[in-house]
């Protein structure tokens, strides 16, 4: 357990959202075993060990390290059980919102995840059925000539899904140092655009941000619905295009 500022959106005796700040890693592994989400967790509810295995207390579904937004953790075992067969079959609602490279047309991107054979860290996307299926939404909000702001609503809930997708369509997230980073100098070819390209190129983390969800609740059987609007950096990022 350690002492840590928590953005609580929701808590109750068997759930707690969580609005995670980015730079945050979610739950204890190698090389990080202090300084998670779930160290400021333990601290925060004394009865939560033994939920879900010693290292991932109460964590139904991650967010990635860099990515910002709604995380929804339970509290008992039960309370576990039936959120996570609620992510199983679909029913959960989700939203990202994403800054992206290009102009990305409105569209659905289906295929299969797997982990990449030449790179662990990364996953890759098929259409040969190799992997776990993967669905996402995509509805582009604004444009800023070389880049976009595009919300994703996720049918699947899969490892990188967005991101792997978005890449997928030549569209890879704004700061993404694993995926798509040989798709961009493209974007850095015109003139008047070459301001836009040097602050997009330097923003520090993949722009992404779990913005809703909508789930029922375990016990109380009524449907939940959070929302978390962007981050001070993506605010800010999409500020300078404006000005830009």
């Amino acid at each position: 357990p350690e002492k840590m500022d928590l953005n609580i959106l929701f808590e109750d005796e068997h759930i707690i959202v969580i609005n995670k700040q980015s730079g945050l890693i979610v739950h204890p592994a190698p090389g990080h075993k202090s300084g998670t989400l779930v160290n400021g967790l333990l601290f925060h509810c004394k009865d939560l060990p033994g939920i879900n295995g010693k290292l991932r207390p109460g964590i139904v579904h991650r967010l990635d390290k860099d990515t910002s937004g709604i995380l929804v953790v339970a509290k008992k075992n039960e309370i576990h059980m039936k959120l996570a067969n609620q992510f199983k079959d679909h029913s959960i609602s989700r939203k990202y919102k994403a800054i992206v490279w290009g102009t990305p047309d409105s569209q659905q991107i289906e295929g299969y995840i797997e982990r990449n054979k030449k790179n662990r860290k990364k996953m890759s996307l098929n259409n040969k059925g190799n992997g776990k299926y993967s669905k996402t939404e995509i509805n582009l909000k604004k444009n800023f000539e070389i880049a976009s702001l595009v919300e994703c609503k996720l049918y699947t809930g899969r490892t990188h899904q967005v991101r792997l997708h978005m890449t997928s369509i030549n569209s890879p997230l704004v700061g993404d140092k694993l995926y798509g980073k040989s798709k961009i100098n493209q974007y850095g070819k015109t003139k008047n655009t070459f301001n836009k390209f040097l602050i997009l190129k330097n923003f520090s983390r993949q722009a992404l941000h779990a913005s809703h969800i909508g789930f029922i609740h375990p016990t109380q059987k009524k449907i939940m619905q959070f929302d978390s609007k962007l981050p001070e950096d993506m605010g800010n990022l999409l500020d300078l295009l404006l000005k830009y």
